[in-house]
């Protein structure tokens, strides 16, 4: 196993363990993250984001697999489970994640699931019914980008 392997099976763990300064530690101080809702986080947002998501998650399961790692790039693949905060529908959410590395530390981290079959989880019925239009897919990142601007005004570490 590499350090980049072992770097990957520590960030799943701290998730698992609901530890978000330690999923922070993981990350290059220039870190990116994207996945279909939150696109384009840098820096310290990434930190905030999964900040948030834990310390607003009432239930949460994360269980992680197929960790590979070799010259300055990763995969795994993980799956979290949780009821959806705006909607209380429960979410099985499978995710392949890529990573590449620098200085030891993740500095690009993207997070792909299929979003159609989310919104059908997490929204029922409008998401069956819009979930793979755009006008949706937007609406949920625009929400998602709000919440997260209002935690971090809240925590002025993360600006």
């Amino acid at each position: 196993m590499s350090v980049e392997s072992d770097l990957i099976n520590h960030f799943y763990t701290a998730f698992q363990q609901r530890d978000w300064a330690t999923m922070a530690a993981c990350y290059h101080p220039d870190v990116q993250f994207s996945d279909p809702v939150f696109i384009d986080l840098r820096g310290r947002q990434p930190a905030a984001m999964w900040r948030m998501l834990l310390e607003s998650a009432s239930e949460l399961s994360v269980s992680f697999s197929s960790v590979e790692a070799e010259n300055g790039q990763g995969s795994a693949s993980w799956v979290a489970i949780y009821p959806f905060s705006q909607t209380g529908r429960l979410v099985e959410n499978h995710m392949h994640a890529q990573f590449e590395f620098r200085d030891g530390l993740i500095w690009r981290h993207r997070d792909r699931f299929d979003f159609w079959a989310w919104s059908r989880m997490a929204l029922g019925p409008t998401g069956l019914l819009l979930g793979w239009t755009p006008f949706l897919r937007n609406k949920v990142r625009k929400t998602a980008q709000q919440r997260l601007a209002r935690f971090t005004d809240k925590h002025p570490e993360y600006r």
